[in-house]
This record gives structure tokens, sequence and C-alpha cells, in this order.
């Protein structure tokens, strides 16, 4: 499988180039993004972030200073904002209280160990977990989505049935563990996802529809 990874890889980034993914300016605005992105569009949070660096929040010792009323306020725009808020000041209280702010403290934990505190936290999963980790660490893990899923699954090369952790498996074994090869891929996965397969797929221009088995795609249930 290794080589039809990097088949995959390869046709991918020929036909869009580098993503330049995670956006943000900071480790910690990409994880306040991470958390903040999830169920819904990026556009959305893009707006919330920008709220945030208006009142000069950007950073974990500031954040954590703020009440849970205003921060509702000031993310909004992301949506399921009580939710998210929940979850945000989790994540900054134990980025303060564990690493007093330090993020550079906090990511040479280790990764074994740093996600496991991670996936500790209200609201953290493995997609969260490993965004965080990837993209604001700069740390080896592959991030899995229902892109990355679909585009597999629909390709005949995991069943439709696969685990995140399977998933996440099948590509850390399959390629050289590599930052930005991880942190590339994923995002010309989401590109993929987001252009061509969707839960109506648009086969016919998608780079990767030469590999699809024969009979054409297969619909799954996500």
């Amino acid at each position: 499988m290794a080589s039809t990874l990097q088949t995959v890889y390869d046709r991918l980034f020929d036909a869009f180039g580098p993503q330049n993914w995670w956006p943000g300016e900071t480790p910690f605005e990409i994880m306040v993004g991470a958390v903040l992105v999830q169920n819904t569009a990026w556009k959305n949070v893009e707006k919330a972030i920008r709220n945030l660096a208006d009142r000069d929040l950007l950073d974990p010792l500031a954040l954590n200073e703020v009440s849970a009323e205003e921060l509702e306020e000031l993310i909004r725009p992301a949506g399921y904002y009580r939710v998210k808020t929940k979850r945000l000041r989790c994540l900054v209280r134990f980025v303060v209280e564990r690493y007093d702010g330090d993020l550079d403290a906090m990511f040479s934990t280790g990764l074994a160990s740093l996600r496991e505190e991670l996936l500790s936290l209200n609201g953290i999963g493995p997609e969260t977990a490993d965004s965080i980790l990837l993209y604001a660490g700069g740390l080896p893990t592959f991030v899995v989505d229902t892109y990355t899923h679909r585009i597999l699954a629909r390709h005949g090369w995991i069943g439709f049935d696969a685990g995140y952790y399977e998933i996440k498996d099948h590509f850390e074994g399959g390629l050289v563990e590599d930052v930005r090869l991880y942190n590339e891929f994923h995002a010309l996965l989401v590109r993929t996802g987001h252009l061509y397969c969707r839960r109506r797929p648009k086969c016919a221009a998608c780079p990767l529809v030469d590999l699809l088995p024969e009979g054409g795609v297969r619909e799954p249930d996500f």
C-alpha cells in the first residue's frame, strides 16, 4: 500500500500544489482554530478568530482570564458557541495550569503522553488532538477526517467500517514519518474531498478517478 499512498499523494500534489495548511500565525491560534472548526466551515472560524485577535486574546494567559459569557459572544460566528466555549476554556485552562501557558514546554512533553493528555480533555477527540499535535506542535501524527475516510473507502483501500485508528495506522504504516508529508497529505485529501469526494461524488474531474475500483464508486453512509 505504500506505493499506492505515494501515488495518491503525487497525484494530488501535482493537481493542487502546496496547501499551506493549517492557517494561523501562531501555534496557539492554530489550537484555537482546531476547536472552533468542529462542525462548521472554516470561513465561520475565521470570523471568530478575528474577534479574538481584535481583543488581543490569542494568547493562553490572556484568554484564560476571559469570562465564559464574553467568550461566547466572541466566538459566536463559529456556531455551537456555548459548547465550544466550554471546550476552549478547558483546553486553555489545561495549557495554563499544566504548562504555565508555555506551548514550547507543552509540545516538548512527547507525542504519546501529550496526546493522551489532550484526549482526556472535554471535547478533544482524536481528530482535534492530532490536528493540534501536527499543525500547532509540528509532531508526526497523521490526522484523519471524514474526507480521508470517504476517499480511501470509495477506492477500496479500506473498508467503510474502518475506524479512526485503523485509518491512521494505514497512513503512518505506509508513509515515511515526516511532519511536512503528513501535513501536506492531509490538507490535499481535504481539498479533494471538498471539491470532488462529496456525499454525491464528482468523480469525472478528480485526479484519483482512474484509481477507483472496477465498477465505479461505492456509496458510503457518511
